[in-house]
């Protein structure tokens, strides 16, 4: 227990340290995941090439279904880093530290050093919170600010009543908030509020309640957030109605929408994360005597907080597992104090907690090794052919679906031509890939045109070029026929990459080129 207890205090700039040598050990062991990872790193990767950091896209496309701040993080970090998968998953690795960092920050004002520390035990041993924090995708960024966003409203709140100052931390806290509506919209204010809203009414602490409305706080929140969505409303007059009434309102109230999931989805996931922790986080649901009121106060934050989140997400029809993540830091918070407030820490006891924690940190390694032992569907072998054999005016093609890691593997310079059947009156009311690429064209009528292509316009688009480059599945043959004339420069797991040389009198046969 000596471990757990010790009195030596680690400042929050080293936990932040440590906490991110630890989140990061293994984000660069496996190819990005398709089709999230490969998707949020090349509208990044585009920002990047094009230089437009304004506008996010996606093959070329104005790309509306998330606000930009992961975009920037992840372009900025291939900036300084370099093009590796690691440096893709950067906005994701902060948000973990962050979310992390800001629960034992507060955890340790208010409640002590030895629940910080050993909630961060909890934390950094959850399978669901170290695998999101190497997803590069929107879940992690967004639960690290929801998080941080919490824990600074209610740091601001027991400063506030204990005469402390408050206002730089509720400036911080309004600031936050923005940083998560700029990471996924709305949620990133409506959740933190909520969960304050609860906890102070269940308190009866109204003049708190108040006093959180901060006129300063707001014009910060609104000097962070309103510039971006003016500009893009200002250049694409549709962009406010799709980016909210679509993506946000009809997202969460309809259930044409893919992943869809029973009620009890979360709980039951929670569940089986925190399986080994289960009986302390039972014990620290009873009321419990001797604590002061700031102590009480948190207490009932961290059973306030997950509560709301779970709820919140449970609602909607449509459920992903990263939804959840902002729950993850106050449920280690409640294994943890379920775990100190026995009365007598036995070494059966203490054993069985390092067990736990072993279990987690184990099952988080399988998973990561499984993962990067079978990528699904990655395109970095064929990207890797293209760096060695293309010349950088050859266009490519891609056949019946966008692949979205290729650009990024591959380093491609512009948009490419993907074909498919983008007249058919059923694609928009279908939640997948195409429809996002359809959504985006909609926005860029012109350039959708020239980059979403009917199979009918690909004969005459493949004899412009002397040598063009097809990315497809390989049952595209019985399809395509002239691709039995095209060169099959590499496939793997039913996908193909062919080259169309239309210097080929029989190539330029089978195209019927004039």
């Amino acid at each position: 227990m000596q471990a757990l207890t010790t009195k030596r205090t680690p400042t929050t700039t080293a936990v932040t340290l440590l906490v991110l040598a630890w989140l990061t050990w293994t984000a660069w062991a496996r190819p990005l995941m398709l089709p999230d990872e490969g998707r949020y790193v090349g509208v990044a990767w585009e920002m990047l090439r094009s230089g437009d950091w304004l506008t996010p896209t996606l093959n070329g496309l104005p790309y509306f279904h998330k606000p930009p701040l992961f975009y920037w993080i992840t372009a900025a970090s291939l900036w300084l880093f370099g093009h590796h998968e690691w440096a893709a998953r950067v906005a994701s690795l902060l948000g973990a530290a962050l979310g992390t960092t800001a629960a034992y920050a507060f955890i340790r004002r208010w409640s002590g050093e030895r629940e910080a520390r050993t909630g961060l035990v909890v934390l950094l041993a959850q399978p669901l919170w170290l695998v999101a924090a190497q997803f590069a995708n929107l879940d992690m960024l967004v639960a690290g600010c929801i998080s941080a966003t919490i824990v600074l409203l209610a740091h601001a709140t027991l400063l506030a009543e204990h005469g402390k100052p408050w206002r730089a931390v509720l400036t911080g806290a309004w600031a936050m908030a923005a940083l998560g509506v700029l990471a996924k919209g709305l949620i990133g204010f409506v959740l933190p509020a909520g969960v304050i809203f609860v906890w102070l009414v269940l308190q009866k602490r109204w003049r708190s309640l108040f006093a959180l409305l901060w006129w300063p706080g707001i014009l910060v929140f609104l000097a962070l957030t309103a510039p971006w969505f003016v500009a893009m409303q200002d250049r694409f007059p549709d962009f406010l109605n799709y980016f909210f009434v679509v993506q946000h309102f009809k997202r969460f109230t309809e259930s044409g929408f893919n992943n869809v999931m029973p009620f009890w989805f979360y709980p039951a996931v929670l569940c089986v994360c925190f399986l080994p922790w289960l009986p302390w986080m039972a014990r620290s649901i009873k009321p419990k005597v001797g604590l002061s009121a700031p102590q009480q106060a948190v207490r009932l934050l961290m059973l306030v907080w997950p509560a709301m989140i779970v709820l919140f997400f449970s609602l909607p029809k449509s459920k992903l597992l990263g939804y959840v993540l902002p729950a993850v830091p106050p449920l280690a918070f409640l294994a943890a104090d379920g775990f100190l407030s026995q009365a007598f820490l036995s070494r059966a006891s203490i054993r069985l907690w390092r067990i736990g924690a072993g279990i987690g940190c184990m099952l988080t390694l399988g998973i990561l090794t499984w993962i990067a032992v079978h990528p699904e569907k990655s395109t970095r072998a064929f990207a890797q052919v293209l760096r060695e054999n293309r010349q950088i005016s050859e266009p490519v093609v891609m056949l019946d679906q966008y692949y979205f890691d290729l650009p990024f593997y591959a380093r491609l310079n512009a948009p490419v031509a993907v074909v498919s059947n983008w007249d058919d009156p059923e694609l928009h009311r279908r939640d997948n890939e195409r429809k996002e690429i359809a959504d985006a064209g909609q926005f860029d009528k012109a350039a959708a045109d020239k980059r979403l292509v009917l199979p009918a316009a690909l004969p005459a688009l493949l004899c412009h070029s002397a040598t063009t480059w097809v990315l497809g599945p390989s049952s595209a043959l019985t399809r395509y026929p002239f691709l039995g004339v095209a060169t099959d420069i590499h496939h793997e797991s039913g996908t193909t990459l062919w080259r169309i040389d239309t210097k080929n009198p029989a190539m330029l046969s089978a195209l019927a080129c004039g």
